[in-house]
């Protein structure tokens, strides 16, 4: 705490410093200027007498006499002044008020020039934020273009978020050649996904990739308990991308001033939220900006951010399968000496993000060197798994049992999403959940499909297993709030002229007919359930394959 008290008043203390030592130079030097020793009527005719007297000042109340060596003065009611007169030149001096007078203006002078150049540098002398720097050291800090190194090479295991990338870095390379064609580009591409998946290294990858400024903001930045100061650096942002255009700006957690509106909603926030729609909505499409944001929230942001003209693209991240696992394993290891089946460790790492892979192995690798071995084993990775595992960040990871648990619960989502119709990318055993695009329009059917998909792995592990197990969680909430929605939206709709059923009734009807669904596609379900367990995850087309060999 006084380590952020000195750190957050550095800049002030020496600027106080600097102006006290400016005044103390004055004052010194005033004193200096009033350094006449005081002499007494017989001491001045000695002075008089020896011829030592240069020359002669009065002023109100004083006569001061200078010498070649010394000043001196005396009251001057106390001797015949006027005699001096006629011997010396003498000076009318004045009451000292011009001296304080500009030594006042020199103080004045100094604080106003130490102030503006504190300005210009980004500091003033009022107040600071939360974080304990001041306003706008903050807004001059954290607002500054990076250059980035990285590049695409340097992030393995993401070919298919690659290839949704490549026109973004191509337009921002070549921007007249999209201007020609009139071609409106998305002002805005949202990362979703669980933490550790590289939302952060992507974005700094896109600005390597196409050579421009990386403005990289954390979405607590935004967040001041002085209102306005949020917004207020959302305007600076955009100001300096637009400035340093072609520029990407990557906002980190958007999810902290991004949260959807409502009663508790702090006014800062929405301020900073509400300004942040206005920028995106103010810059042109061949502005040549593109925001990145990532969050691994998606459900709690503002509805006003995902609406069509900001956030058009969203990219969706999940944790590696086996591939990818092998590739990133790869290159984490491309310049240390081992002797390991890249492969043997890529399947002990199940569920394992990429950031724990490359803890991983580092930790294996200090481990081989506090056995002064020259090469990384296998029994290294073994050695460090627990304790990457029980870390600050619990990693995912499951025995035997938990896969085909796991995979079996996967896959029932798997067949039912496919069954309804309800589009995903991929699902396995490390994707706790698969993301549902939703659209303007939503039928109460569509909902309701949706529930029986958020049911089917609890149903399905049941079944099979006899048991009730903690992965079904969040899936049931959601069926839960989904639920709630129905009633919620649907009763207002309807406005009495149907009696809507209770939450409680749709729940149990969808648990019903998904059971149903499972039960008459039990051997699909099986072979995606060996699918997964097999590969780690499966396709929704790989799916549809399934069921087209059965009908």
């Amino acid at each position: 705490m006084i380590k952020t008290f000195l750190n957050m008043n550095v800049k002030k203390l020496k600027t106080i410093a600097l102006l006290f030592g400016i005044l103390v130079i004055i004052i010194i030097i005033g004193i200096f200027n009033n350094n006449n020793t005081t002499i007494t009527k017989n001491e001045l005719a000695k002075l008089d007498k020896n011829g030592t007297i240069t020359k002669v000042m009065v002023d109100e109340n004083y006569l001061y006499l200078n010498t070649k060596n010394k000043s001196y003065k005396i009251y001057k009611d106390s001797i015949d002044y006027k005699d001096f007169f006629d011997k010396y030149p003498v000076e009318i001096k004045d009451n000292g008020i011009d001296f304080y007078i500009i030594a006042i203006f020199i103080l004045i002078a100094s604080f106003g020039i130490l102030f503006l150049y504190n300005k210009k540098r980004g500091f003033n002398f009022s107040k600071t934020d939360s974080s304990g720097e001041n306003e706008t050291d903050t807004k001059s800090e954290h607002i500054a273009p990076m250059k980035t190194d990285i590049r695409f090479k340097d992030v393995a295991g993401i070919n298919d978020v690659k290839e949704e990338l490549e026109e973004i870095i191509d337009f921002l390379k070549n921007p007249k050649k999209y201007k020609s064609f009139d071609i409106r580009l998305p002002k805005g591409v949202l990362l979703v996904g669980p933490p550790g998946v590289g939302k952060t290294l992507i974005a700094k990858a896109v600005a390597g990739e196409a050579d421009v400024p990386f403005f990289y903001q954390s979405g607590a930045t935004f967040v001041n308990i002085y209102v306005g100061m949020g917004a207020k650096r959302v305007s600076s942002l955009f100001q300096m991308a637009k400035k340093n255009a072609p520029s990407i700006i990557f906002i980190d957690e958007i999810d902290a001033i991004g949260k959807s509106r409502g009663a508790k909603q702090s006014d800062e926030r929405e301020a900073t939220l509400n300004q942040l729609l206005t920028e995106m909505d103010g810059f042109e499409d061949s502005s040549g900006v593109i925001v990145i944001a990532a969050t691994n929230k998606i459900d709690v942001l503002d509805d006003a951010l995902l609406r069509a003209g900001r956030f058009d693209r969203r990219i969706f991240l999940s944790l590696p399968n086996i591939d990818e696992r092998i590739k990133t394993l790869e290159l984490y290891l491309s310049k240390k000496s081992h002797n390991v089946n890249i492969r043997e460790l890529a399947k002990m790492s199940i569920g394992f993000n990429f950031a724990s892979l490359s803890t991983w192995v580092n930790e294996a690798a200090l481990y081989a060197i506090k056995q002064d071995k020259r090469y990384i084993e296998t029994s290294d990775f073994e050695a460090v798994k627990d304790k990457v595992i029980t870390g600050k960040s619990r990693f995912l990871t499951y025995d035997d049992e938990e896969r085909s648990i796991q995979a079996t619960y996967q896959a029932a989502k798997a067949l039912l999403a496919t069954w309804y119709d309800i589009s995903f990318s991929k699902i396995g055993i490390a994707m706790q959940n698969f993301e549902i695009m939703d659209h303007n329009l939503t039928s109460k059917n569509t909902m309701i499909d949706k529930i029986k998909v958020y049911l089917a792995g609890s149903i399905a592990t049941t079944v099979k297993y006899k048991n009730i197990y903690s992965n079904s969680t969040k899936d049931i909430e959601l069926s839960k709030n989904l639920a709630e929605k129905i009633v919620n939206d649907f009763e207002i709709i309807l406005q009495n002229e149907t009696k809507i059923e209770s939450m409680e009734q749709i729940l149990k009807t969808a648990k019903k007919d998904a059971a149903v669904i499972l039960e008459k596609l039990d051997s699909t379900l099986d072979n995606i359930a060996e699918h997964i367990l097999e590969n780690e995850f499966i396709t929704q087309e790989e799916v549809r394959e399934m069921l087209r060999e059965i009908f």
